[in-house]
């Protein structure tokens, strides 16, 4: 088991990761779907700021339900990445070293991934409540009008996470079911 702070201050922790690694993730990040990263990339296209930073940082693909009283956050479980795919090369542009969500990637966000130096992490679908237990302060940051989908600054403890593609296009959804097979 290996673990990942971010925002990442070592690019040599991205690259001692194989596809296939157990990843606890603790640290600053941030969630986005594809409505926020619509907005986003209107914002890059129109030269405004982004309402948080993308350098060394992770995205992960959720839509937080409503915190329950006393907890920071709902249930917390990733959305379909690919959904993400037409917007992900261009945050990978501006620095973006991780996305978390589930289900496999296009070749062109992969092809980007490794000109930019960065890692997919898979997260458990349908497992949203043991994703929102490991989150210790969360905030709505951005777009607040989207709902679940707004963007929320989330500090993380030991999120429970999986190398799904790592900085050198290895992709455990390609390689993880001829190992199965096998």
């Amino acid at each position: 088991m290996k673990t990942l702070t971010v925002p990442i201050s070592n690019q040599q922790e991205l690259a001692a990761l194989a596809a296939g690694d157990m990843v606890y993730l603790s640290g600053t990040l941030y969630t986005a779907r594809d409505a926020a990263h619509k907005r986003l990339c209107a914002l890059l296209d129109d030269g405004e700021n982004l309402p948080m930073p993308l350098a060394d940082q992770a995205v992960y693909y959720a839509g937080p339900c409503p915190a329950p009283p006393g907890y920071p956050i709902g249930s917390a479980g990733p959305t379909t990445s690919s959904r993400m795919d037409a917007y992900a090369p261009r945050l990978l542009s501006q620095g973006l070293r991780i996305m978390i969500g589930k289900g496999p990637r296009s070749a062109r966000v992969m092809d980007t991934m490794r000109m930019y130096g960065a890692v997919y992490l898979a997260a458990i679908g349908g497992a949203g409540a043991l994703m929102a237990h490991t989150v210790r302060e969360a905030e709505c940051i951005a777009f607040s009008d989207l709902g679940a989908e707004a963007i929320y600054r989330l500090r993380v403890e030991d999120m429970p996470l999986v190398v799904a593609i790592d900085l050198y296009g290895n992709n455990l959804y390609e390689t993880g079911p001829e190992r199965y097979r096998r």
